[in-house]
């Protein structure tokens, strides 16, 4: 077993970290966002809480909301045009700290690239350390399906593309932070995991995570000393 302290030196230590970002990284869970700009809210809503809560094997809960919300690029264009996601406080910091620390900071989601870079540039993270799940559409821009080969399509991806970046980059520990259950599963691979409830608290992350945090002072703090 690791203790709490033993985890604070690898997070000190960490040459890489991967932040989730729907409910973590940004304060909305985007495919919600989506739904609702699609006019199918609140059955996508309930469709991601059981996902989330690991009841449902991830590419089917995620095939499953977006046949019903069946976006078209114009539609996910509109969405970050005119109903951005918020960035959740102290993440912009804790980013720009770890960056000048020289740790390469990645953003792992399950949900969708076009937002997730929109919000990779605001806290000034390459594309290239993104990983999401494309949207496909058609000539005329009617949604037409995902691609289902990205290793975030589906369930223990998150780990994959850790695993992935520890062989590609040789990285020594790689923190994961994150609040559901897909984040807490990549660790192992991933050197040690924070469970993130600073927008939504899912219980079974509160409960198993052995650093558990809601604000990201606190790792803000781990840095300064």
């Amino acid at each position: 077993m690791v203790s709490h302290s033993e985890l604070r030196k690898v997070f000190y230590s960490a040459d890489a970290v991967c932040f989730d970002v729907d409910s973590t990284v940004i304060r909305e869970e985007g495919i919600d966002e989506l739904a609702k700009i699609c006019g199918v809210e609140d059955a996508v809503s309930e469709m991601t809480r059981r996902a989330m809560g690991g009841a449902v094997p991830f590419k089917a809960a995620l095939t499953e909301r977006l046949a019903l919300i069946q976006p078209s690029r114009e539609q996910v264009q509109r969405l970050i045009a005119e109903q951005p996601p918020h960035l959740t406080p102290g993440i912009r910091e804790l980013v720009s700290r770890l960056q000048e620390r020289n740790v390469q900071v990645f953003l792992i989601s399950g949900g969708f690239r076009s937002i997730v870079e929109h919000v990779a540039s605001k806290l000034n993270i390459p594309a290239t350390n993104v990983f999401a799940n494309r949207l496909k559409f058609y000539f005329n821009g009617e949604y037409a399906g995902f691609d289902e080969t990205q290793p975030t399509a589906e369930s223990g991806g998150k780990g994959k593309v850790i695993k992935l970046l520890k062989e590609k980059f040789h990285f020594k520990k790689i923190i994961m932070i994150g609040d559901g259950a897909t984040d807490m599963e990549a660790c192992p691979p991933a050197d040690a995991f924070i469970g993130f409830g600073g927008n939504v608290i899912r219980q079974q992350v509160k409960d198993n995570a052995k650093w558990y945090i809601t604000d990201f002072v606190e790792l803000l703090g781990e840095l300064e000393e």
